[in-house]
């Protein structure tokens, strides 16, 4: 059942017709579904969205959506609008975090040409006081996206940091790599379906990993993201840093727009820094519907999330 999800679900992202579809209707309302979880089409939605999350002491961190791009005009063209988000962000007063995706400033065209288009945003980044997380892919692009931060990280560009997928095996590996740099680790389940000789398949061994590679980060990482929706994991967390004395303000948790905020509450209220994923731009419909295909479980969560919070 769930391969099938996950062919319906890409094909559905593929849809032109289904896409010019979605950006005429599905974000037309403010309550539409995809508005839920995704901010809108324009960096001004985006904003607006991001100022009333702020206002509720929640942290922030704006994407852009788009990946794979085809062309270098494609890449050169993501790079222009996130300089531009830059500057929106920097007007707006909203606080200056950022996240990105390799694909989409052209990595699977010319590495050179990413790493200068990573250039090109961080500059004027790094001057306005920005940080840059680089999000990870699937596990086709994990050496690459490494090796390309390591490149901008020797060459002194620090207001970046990457996110890591528990669920692949070679993750425990890369966050002592990170941890030895220095840098900002973003700690993730990995929604990417992936084959068994390079990640785990039961959700019950991922879950163990996260947890495993969550300690070894706030014990031994620089300001780390955990990322996940998991009460429980979430516990396991705050339990370890107090046995630790790990203060509040050396890590921070990280959720998407729209999901659980029952629970981005109560953590707030906990004294807890929450970190919420805001993406936006008129590439959302691929975006959903990758996500849920990606993980086909992720249906059964969203829909969940919805009736709760009703």
């Amino acid at each position: 059942m769930y391969a099938g999800a996950k062919s319906l679900f890409f094909a559905l992202s593929r849809s032109t017709f289904l896409k010019r579809q979605a950006s005429r209707y599905g974000m037309a309302h403010e309550t539409s579904f995809a508005r839920r979880f995704i901010a809108g089409e324009t960096v001004e939605e985006a904003i607006a969205a991001a100022r009333t999350l702020q206002a509720r002491g929640l942290l922030l961190t704006l994407d852009y959506l788009g990946e794979s791009v085809r062309t270098l005009d494609e890449a050169n063209a993501a790079t222009r609008e996130y300089v531009r988000l830059i500057d929106v962000i920097v007007a707006s007063g909203i606080e200056r975090n950022i996240s990105l995706k390799l694909t989409q400033l052209g990595v699977d065209i010319d590495r050179a040409t990413c790493i200068d288009n990573m250039r090109r945003i961080l500059e004027p980044a790094q001057r306005h006081g920005f940080f840059v997380r680089i999000d990870m892919e699937d596990s086709a692009y994990t050496e690459i996206t490494l090796q390309v931060f390591e490149t901008l990280w020797q060459q002194q560009y620090r207001n970046i940091g990457v996110a890591l997928q528990a669920a692949l095996l070679r993750t425990e590996k890369d966050i002592r790599r990170m941890n030895e740099l220095g840098a900002r680790v973003r700690l993730v389940k990995g929604a990417y379906k992936e084959p068994a000789a390079v990640a785990l398949q039961k959700k019950s061994d991922v879950d163990a990993a996260f947890v495993h590679l969550m300690k070894l980060l706030l014990d031994d990482g620089v300001y780390p993201a955990i990322a996940t929706h998991d009460e429980a994991i979430l516990a396991e967390a705050r339990e370890h840093a107090a046995q630790k004395r790990i203060p509040a303000d050396r890590f921070e948790f990280q959720m998407l727009y729209g999901i659980r905020r029952d629970l981005q509450a109560t953590l707030i209220a906990a004294g807890n820094r929450l970190r919420i994923y805001i993406p936006f731009g008129r590439q959302w419909f691929p975006y959903f519907m990758r996500r849920l295909g990606e993980r086909p479980a992720n249906i059964g969560f969203v829909v969940r999330a919805i009736l709760k919070e009703r």
